[in-house]
């Protein structure tokens, strides 16, 4: 076999080239990097000539002293024009009162009318707002030109305070405050309240104190009601002095008395109700009944008024039939004797949920 030598034709590769060149030009034109501009930042912003520098700085400067001038001239023109100038009270809107009338609430702002809008200091003027003891939170804000808006949320009330001679109002915070004097003249509703009157809380007391006694106070109404009955409206007075012994005054339809009862810290419906299953057999023995302790476990103690002052029953020991009768499920008095005494106390023993409760000597343990 006879081997050829490979050449190079050269008619062969010029024919390669003319058929393809034309495909390999369309197919690959996107693929080619073309020639452009690059711009390198190695070097930063700032020219690496000192007159570049010089020209730059100068430049900044302008802009910004261009700034701060257009700055200072828009203050001077917010400050300064009148169309910013607050004309009338008229121009102080106030929302959210029905205490406090709008005379009240103006006062605060007595100083700017004819003052230009950009001037009134509105968080100091929030604060005056809130100093104020009916206002619990305000919120003051600019209305362009030349207005000021006012939306106050008042406190609400919750109960009566006696302080000394003196009644005023509590909100659920502890917060005092007095109650508004009527003026028809106002505009607004003359506001009637419905609470008990509230002791045991001063001003002199810190605010966590007073914050603390009114949620008592709070919850004890609430447990109350708990069973839909409305019981606390028959309440007159609470006494929150002792937090561990809620004591409140309810008046008693039959004899047009009141009664003081001892709540203790818990049970109160409970309690209550034992007080008015009770009630028309606690009299029979104390016709005068003044104060029912409901603290104590399985009994009661009774509190007499006594129809003379020097006069009072005190209790001597059970008898027999007395003590039978106990054992039987019967409520039972215990006997009592007329002896010179300031005060009169008597135990008593009451029965509920189907076991009897034991008379016990006053001070017992709960």
């Amino acid at each position: 076999m006879t081997e050829m030598p490979l050449r190079r034709d050269k008619s062969y590769v010029d024919t390669f080239s003319s058929d393809y060149t034309d495909d390999l030009n369309e197919e690959f034109a996107g693929k080619v990097r073309r020639p452009g501009v690059r711009l390198s930042l190695r070097g930063g912003l700032i020219p690496k000539s000192i007159w570049g520098r010089i020209a730059m700085g100068g430049a900044l400067v302008v802009i910004a002293g261009a700034v701060t001038g257009g700055a200072m001239a828009a203050r001077s023109f917010l400050l300064s024009d009148e169309h910013f100038t607050v004309p009338n009270p008229d121009s102080i809107q106030i929302a959210g009162n029905s205490h406090l009338t709008r005379a009240q609430l103006l006062s605060v702002f007595g100083g700017d009318v004819d003052r230009n809008i950009f001037r009134i200091p509105l968080d100091g003027r929030r604060v005056e707002l809130e100093s104020l003891p009916w206002v619990a939170h305000a919120t003051v804000m600019r209305l362009l030109p030349n207005r000021i808006r006012v939306a106050i949320v008042e406190r609400t009330p919750v109960a009566f305070v006696r302080n000394g001679t003196k009644i005023g109002l509590v909100d659920a915070n502890g917060v005092l405050f007095d109650v508004p004097d009527p003026q028809p003249e106002s505009g607004l509703p003359t506001p009637h309240y419905s609470f008990p009157v509230l002791t045991g809380i001063s001003p002199s007391d810190p605010l966590s104190t007073r914050a603390a006694r009114v949620k008592l106070y709070v919850e004890f109404l609430t447990g109350l009601d708990a069973g839909g009955e409305a019981i606390s409206k028959r309440v007159s007075e609470v006494d929150l002095s002792n937090p561990e012994d809620v004591k409140a005054i309810v008046p008693d339809a039959s004899s047009q008395a009141n009664v003081l009862l001892h709540f203790g810290a818990d049970k109160y419906l409970e309690r209550y109700r034992q007080y008015q299953d009770h009630l028309a057999e606690w009299k029979t023995q104390c016709p005068r009944l003044a104060s029912v302790d409901m603290r104590y476990e399985q009994q009661v103690v009774l509190e007499p008024c006594s129809p003379a002052a020097d006069l009072a029953p005190v209790a001597v020991a059970p008898s027999a039939t007395t003590t039978k009768a106990a054992a039987e499920g019967a409520s039972t008095a215990v006997p009592v004797v007329a002896k010179p005494k300031p005060a009169a106390v008597h135990k008593h023993s009451i029965k509920a949920k189907g076991k009897p409760l034991r008379a016990a000597k006053h001070g017992a343990a709960r």
